[in-house]
C-alpha cells in the first residue's frame, strides 16, 4: 500500500516539475526579445515552427523582397505573409490597426522616420539581438525598438549617351551652369535630401545660402518625377539626362542589364537608413524575432547586399566604404519633417516644370 502511494506521489511530483519546466520556457514577447541565452535561436526556431507563419508589412518592392523571403522560408519552414506599400501607407495602416485594437502584423519595415514614429507611439518592442554587435557604427538607435537593415544612399545618375563623364558636376554649384538648363530632375518626395543639402550650404556659406541655391536651380529648369524607379528609368531612356536623387542600387542594376546609365555622387552623399521593428503585440513572437535576427545577421543581410542595397552588417562589403556618406538621424528627420516638407513644397514642388 505504502509503495503504491509513494509511486503515485512520485508521478504527481514528476508532472508538477514538468509543468514548472514547461512554464519557465513559455516566455512572453518582452522576455524573448531581450533573452540572450545560448539557446536563444533554438527557442525561437522551435516556437516559430509551432506558430507556422508571420505577417510582414514592408516597403521593399516584391521583386527585391522575394529572394530574401524565399531563403528564410526554406531555412526555417516558416511562411512570411507580406503586405507591401509605400512608407506613408505602411505607417497609416499600422497606426489605424493599433487604434482599432487589431494586432495582425508581426514585423514592420520602412524608411527610418516612420519607424521612429511607431516607436514614439509605443507600438514597437525593444529587442536585444545578438546581431546588433555586428551593425555598422552609429546606425542603431539607443532605444533598440527598431534596427536598420540597409542604407539608402542618394546619388546622382546620368544617361551616358546624353552626358559625358568628363562634364559631370563636381559640386552642387556646378549644376547652375546654363548647360544643365532643362536637363535636371529630382524625385518629388525627397525633402530629406533637399533639407540636408540646404542646411550644409547654410553652415558653410551663411544662413539662406541653401534656399537661394535651390531657387536658382529651379529657375534653371529643374523638373520633378514621382517615384525613384520611374526617375531612374527616365535617365536610362534619355528623357532625363541627369537625376539628382536616385538610390545607388537602382542605376547599378540597370547598368548591369546594358542600359546607358551610370551614377556618381557629390560628396558627402546623403543617406537614410531603412528600419525594421517587431511590434509590441506581435501575434507570432517567436517567428517575428527569428525573422528580425535573420535579416540583421550576415546570412539575411547578404541577401539584401546581393540586390545592390548597402547592408548594415559590418561583415559584408558595402558601397558605404567607397564614399563619404552622411547618414541622417531618424529622430531629427522626424522632428524636422514638417519644416522640411513645407520648404521643399514651397521651393521645389510649386515651381518645378513637371
Amino acid at each position: 500500500m505504502h509503495t503504491a502511494r509513494f509511486g503515485s506521489f512520485m508521478l504527481l511530483l514528476s508532472a508538477a516539475l514538468s509543468l514548472l519546466v514547461t512554464g519557465s520556457h513559455a516566455q512572453t514577447l518582452a522576455e524573448l526579445a531581450v533573452y540572450d541565452g545560448s539557446d536563444r535561436t533554438a527557442r525561437l526556431i522551435a516556437g516559430a515552427k509551432k506558430e507556422g507563419s508571420l505577417q510582414f508589412y514592408t516597403t521593399i518592392p516584391p521583386e527585391y523582397l522575394r529572394p530574401i523571403i524565399d531563403e528564410f522560408e526554406k531555412k526555417y519552414g516558416v511562411k512570411v505573409d507580406v503586405w507591401r506599400a509605400r512608407s506613408e501607407a505602411v505607417l497609416q495602416r499600422v497606426m489605424a490597426e493599433a487604434k482599432g485594437g487589431r494586432w495582425t502584423v508581426d514585423v514592420v519595415e520602412s524608411i527610418s522616420p516612420p519607424m521612429e514614429a511607431l516607436y514614439r507611439e509605443k507600438l514597437t518592442q525593444q529587442v536585444r539581438s545578438p546581431e546588433h554587435k555586428n551593425l555598422i557604427d552609429g546606425v542603431l538607435p539607443a532605444h533598440r525598438e527598431w534596427a536598420p537593415t540597409l542604407i539608402f544612399i542618394f546619388v546622382q545618375a546620368y544617361n551616358t549617351i546624353k552626358v559625358k563623364k568628363e562634364d559631370l558636376p563636381k559640386s552642387y554649384e556646378d549644376l547652375l551652369d546654363p548647360k544643365w538648363k532643362g536637363k535636371l530632375s529630382i524625385e518629388a518626395s525627397d525633402h530629406e535630401w533637399f533639407y540636408s543639402v540646404a542646411r550644409d550650404m547654410d553652415a558653410k556659406r551663411g544662413e539662406g545660402s541653401g534656399t537661394r541655391f535651390f531657387r536658382d536651380l529651379v529657375a534653371n529648369g529643374l523638373s520633378t518625377r514621382v517615384g525613384h524607379p520611374l526617375l531612374t528609368t527616365l535617365v536610362a531612356s534619355g528623357e532625363v539626362p541627369l537625376a539628382l536623387t536616385v538610390y545607388q542600387y537602382s542605376p547599378e542594376q540597370l547598368k548591369k542589364k546594358g542600359a546607358p546609365i551610370d551614377w556618381f555622387a557629390i560628396e558627402p552623399a546623403v543617406a537614410i537608413s531603412d528600419g525594421m521593428a517587431v511590434m509590441k503585440k506581435a501575434p507570432h513572437p517567436h517567428a517575428a524575432l527569428l525573422f528580425y535576427d535573420y535579416l540583421l545577421g550576415e546570412e539575411g543581410n547578404r541577401q539584401i547586399a546581393k540586390l545592390g542595397y548597402a547592408p548594415t552588417n559590418r561583415q559584408l562589403e558595402s558601397p558605404l566604404s567607397r564614399l563619404r556618406v552622411k547618414v541622417l538621424n531618424a529622430s531629427t528627420l522626424l522632428d524636422e519633417s514638417t519644416k522640411s516638407n513645407a520648404l521643399f513644397d514651397d521651393i521645389i514642388i510649386k515651381r518645378t516644370i513637371k
